[in-house]
């Protein structure tokens, strides 16, 4: 692990982790290059923003879930071979039904760079402490399409109330959302700002 990052559990132990790119529950549908463990490594500025939000939702009942964190640029690299091969669409139905594979670079959905490579970059949600349950945020994490836009607008009252508890409790820890996906958020003050790692998730 480079010097500067840290364990989140080691700062945040009560953060729940469920590292889609450690399985084959994510858009590919097979594990990624790089992810060997369930553990969540992000630097030691985006834990300790993160152990702050953490206790802001835990005076609610709730607690903040990690999909992603620290990605190594082996599993970014993973990303663009697949997203070159057209006929492998297995995940297709679940993650990207309306929008046509050859089509994800365009829209930017998929890039060679990753501003999670720098290690300030997560992507979350936030769940019920007492039943495990994530709120409902109106699209699953990773869905490819409008409907993951923050402030797109057909959904429930409650999906959007959700996504904006969301946004509000990382933005009051100084993290930039991205205006294509609810779930993703970077620390505006990151300390690799232009630099790119790739040592392995274990």
């Amino acid at each position: 692990m480079a010097k500067g990052f840290v364990y989140l559990s080691d700062i945040a132990p009560t953060i729940q982790m469920e590292l889609r790119y450690n399985s084959k529950n994510n858009f590919i549908g097979t594990p990624i290059d790089g992810y060997k463990n369930n553990c969540v490594i992000l630097t030691k500025q985006t834990a300790l923003a993160l152990e702050r939000v953490q206790s802001e939702l835990s005076k609610k009942g709730l607690s903040l879930k990690i999909f992603d964190a620290y990605r190594p640029q082996r599993a970014v690299d993973h990303f663009v071979r697949w997203a070159k091969v057209l006929n492998d669409t297995l995940m297709k139905k679940e993650y990207y039904p309306n929008v046509l594979k050859s089509e994800l670079f365009q829209r930017g959905y998929i890039a060679s760079k990753s501003g999670h490579t720098r290690g300030s970059t997560v992507d979350l949600t936030i769940i019920d402490r007492k039943t495990g349950k994530e709120l409902d945020m109106g699209s699953p994490y990773d869905f490819f399409g409008v409907q993951s836009h923050p402030f797109y607008n057909d959904i429930s009252k409650e999906q959007k109330e959700n996504r904006m508890l969301l946004r509000r409790v990382m933005m009051a820890q100084k993290f930039i959302p991205y205006k294509n996906e609810w779930w993703h958020f970077t620390l505006s003050n990151e300390p690799f700002r232009n630099q790119y790692f790739n040592f392995n998730i274990e």
